[in-house]
Formats: structure tokens, C-alpha cells, sequence
């Protein structure tokens, strides 16, 4: 097995990664699902514009103002790039993609769903792409069906072609679970359904930070995603939608910015993204943004993916080496070209409580996650009432892999 990105001079890059979370314990951060580690460009593009930059945007026609307008939409042009967007008005920029899959929910399905209507989901889905659709159900009378997951983690598609018939006003689904680690045929997935009529939404919070992800490609109608698990800041995500559904639709919220013209008893909408942007924006996050996607295709996204493949394959046999240990969805073969498996591995060791499993690691300095990772019905499908799970980086090594397998061995030794 050969390294296929230089990950020495990446590594350079992430200042956090040489310190020592206590004295002789350097960190190995096996965490990037929950949030990713921020290289000095993304830094150094938010401090610089903090320093030397720093005014509202849209607003003002004086030097800082205009400098920060576009440097703000300049990230949202990358952005639109990195996706393949067709255009950058297509992306609107939210606070995660938790906000923006709410944002469609909020928006385009309060306007299109009545009673009776059926949106279809799967059982591998994050709370965010769950819990707005279970409020929109009760709100309207809308029936919600689910993809089933199969006992190796992959989608029954044949159950999903039966659903079709029902003919669903959406289908909403997970690009990649942040649990099992699966990559869901999405292509396929948004064929179907816009052959059966439907709308499609796609959580890509897990892809878009580790393969290509190409929207025209996809042919998806929306696309929501964050900037924290792609190397960018919090507090900023993006929701890519096609321009005809987005002009169709009623803003989100009301404010500043998102107006053309206010009347003391109407207004007017703003034009596409900015209908959606209400009131001061995460400007400097926008910047950060922009640089983290930079970053990213200055790396390569084919060879991010490749080398992700090979770590999470022998992190997947380092840990089928371990009595006791047993990791949830698929292997890390290949559908012919395409990946069937992302960098996360999520387990159970007999015997001893995820949380406990996490905390020993975490004395060895092995940062990883304990809990049902916001997909509580995966795991009780599993029945499971949580999991540890390690996640992988372009950043990480298979030297780090070999310290989680070495902390496990501690976890059973200490436990008996």
C-alpha cells in the first residue's frame, strides 16, 4: 500500500496536529466527521480579512465595504465551483447544513406538500435530515417512508422501487453516512425519483469533504453541506438548489438584505441567493470558506478519495484483527469504479461501553466519538445504543491507525 498524497507537507498545514493534548501525548485526531481540522490558509484568510478588511457587505459603497462584498462573494463563487454549480446564485450560503436542509423543509415544502403527500427518506439518516420532516409530517398530514438499511449497511434499492410507486413529492437521502460510512449511489437514487416525479435533496455534510461531488452530474435539486467538515469555520454551510426552485420559492427569513423593497404593509423579495440570506451574513466564515475549498482542490479531491480509501481498508483489517471488535457497515471493496465505503469506522467492543472505549483512547491522546452520532434510529435498527467511531482525513496516517488498534488492546486489557 502506497501513500498517494504527500502527507507530510499536508500535515504541516494543520497547526493544531503537533500539539500535545498533555505533556508526552501528542494528539491523533480520529474525529473529522463530527468537525475537521483547519489548515493555515483557511486562518490566515479569516485573520487577514479581520485585520485589514473588516465592514459590512451590500450595503456600503466606501473602500472596506466594497474589498468585503467580494471577498464574501468571491467564496461563493469557489464554493459554486467546487460542486460544479452552475452558477454561483445557485448557492446559498447558511449557517450548516443542518439549517439548510431546514431551509428547504421551511420553504419549498410548506409551499408544495399537502396531506397525503409522501416524502421518502432512508434509515441511515442524521437527525437533520430527519427531524425537519417528521415536523413537516405533522404539520401537514404528510406521510413519511423510509429506504431500509441492509444488515451489511447499504440501501435496499429493490424496496426503494417499490416505494417510487407510491410517488413520492420528495426524496431525501444521505450522500454518505456519518455512522456506517456508506456512499449511497446517489446518481442512481435521483434518477429514479425524478423518474417517479419527485423532488430530490441531498445530505452531502460527509461527501463533500471526501469525494467529488458533482451536482450537475448528480442532476440534484438541492444539495446542503458545511464548510467545518471540509476544513473551513463553523457557523457557515451552503445549500446549492437549482435556480428555477429556488425563484419559486417563499424567502426563509425575514430581514435585512433578503429585500428589494419594504412597504409598511408589503415588501418585496430580493433576487436569488440573497432572498435567502437574511440580515449580516458570516462574512469572514464566507472568506474561510472560499479558502478551505481552495485548499481542498489544490490537494485534489480524486486523490483524497484514493488515499481515504486505502486508510479506512486498513484501518477496516487492523481492526477485524481485535476479538471483540465489531464494525458496522460495508467493506472497503469496490462497486467496479466507485467506493462503497467512506473514512469512518463505528464499533462495539464486547463488554465495554462505547463511552468507556473513547475515554481510555482519549489517555493515549486518541480523539474519536462515543454516542449514536445524532442517527439514533440507525442504531436502533442495529440495536445498539451507541457506537465508538473513528473517522479519517486526508491528514491522517496509518501510523495513527496502528495507535487506535494498540488503544483498543489497552481498553481490553483494563477491562478484563
Amino acid at each position: 500500500m502506497t501513500n498517494s498524497l504527500d502527507l507530510s507537507k499536508i500535515r504541516a498545514d494543520f497547526p493544531i496536529l503537533s500539539r500535545a493534548v498533555r505533556p508526552g501525548v501528542p494528539l491523533i485526531y480520529l474525529d473529522s466527521t463530527a468537525t475537521a481540522q483547519k489548515p493555515v490558509a483557511v486562518l490566515s484568510a479569516m485573520d487577514s480579512f479581520y485585520r485589514l478588511n473588516n465592514a459590512n457587505i451590500h450595503r456600503g459603497v466606501h473602500t472596506l465595504a466594497e474589498e468585503a462584498t467580494a471577498m464574501y462573494e468571491n467564496g461563493r463563487a469557489l464554493v459554486a465551483k467546487f460542486i460544479n454549480s452552475p452558477s454561483a446564485k445557485e448557492v446559498i450560503f447558511t449557517r450548516n447544513t443542518s439549517e439548510s436542509l431546514n431551509l428547504v423543509a421551511y420553504t419549498w415544502a410548506r409551499a408544495n406538500l399537502k396531506s397525503g403527500d409522501i416524502i421518502i427518506l432512508t434509515e441511515m439518516e442524521h437527525h437533520s435530515n430527519l427531524v425537519p420532516w417528521q415536523m413537516v409530517a405533522a404539520e401537514r398530514g404528510v406521510t413519511l417512508e423510509f429506504i431500509p438499511v441492509t444488515d451489511d449497511g447499504l440501501l435496499d434499492l429493490e424496496a426503494y422501487n417499490k416505494l417510487l410507486e407510491f410517488q413520492p413529492k420528495l426524496v431525501a437521502f444521505t450522500h454518505m453516512s456519518n455512522v456506517l460510512g456508506t456512499i449511497n449511489p446517489a446518481e442512481e437514487i435521483i434518477r429514479l425519483a425524478h423518474e417517479a416525479g419527485a423532488v430530490t435533496l441531498v445530505d452531502a455534510a460527509q461527501s463533500v469533504p471526501h469525494i467529488p461531488v458533482d451536482v450537475q452530474a448528480l442532476d440534484v435539486d438541492f444539495l446542503a453541506f458545511s464548510a467545518h467538515k471540509m476544513l473551513g469555520p463553523t457557523g457557515i454551510g451552503a445549500l446549492y438548489g437549482k435556480a428555477a426552485l429556488l425563484e419559486a420559492m417563499p424567502p426563509f427569513l425575514g430581514g435585512g438584505d433578503m429585500i428589494k423593497a419594504v412597504h409598511l404593509r408589503t415588501f418585496t423579495p430580493n433576487t436569488i441567493p440573497h432572498k435567502f440570506e437574511a440580515g449580516t451574513p458570516s462574512i469572514a466564515e464566507a472568506i474561510g470558506f472560499g479558502a478551505a475549498v481552495e485548499y481542498l482542490s489544490g490537494v485534489g479531491m480524486d486523490a483524497i478519495a484514493a488515499y481515504e480509501h486505502e486508510i479506512i481498508a486498513y484501518a477496516l483489517e487492523r481492526l477485524k484483527e481485535i476479538p471483540g471488535v465489531k464494525v458496522f457497515g460495508p467493506t472497503a471493496d469496490r462497486v467496479g469504479a466507485a467506493q462503497k465505503k467512506g473514512g469512518v469506522a463505528a464499533f462495539t467492543l464486547d463488554g465495554v461501553h462505547p463511552h468507556d472505549v473513547a475515554q481510555i483512547l482519549d489517555g493515549d491522546g486518541v480523539a474519536v466519538r462515543a454516542g449514536h452520532h445524532c442517527a439514533q434510529p440507525l442504531h436502533e435498527k442495529f440495536g445498539l445504543p451507541a457506537t465508538t467511531r473513528a473517522s479519517f482525513y486526508l491528514y491522517n496516517t496509518l501510523a495513527e491507525v496502528d495507535k487506535l488498534v494498540e488503544g483498543i488492546y489497552k481498553v481490553k486489557k483494563i477491562f478484563g
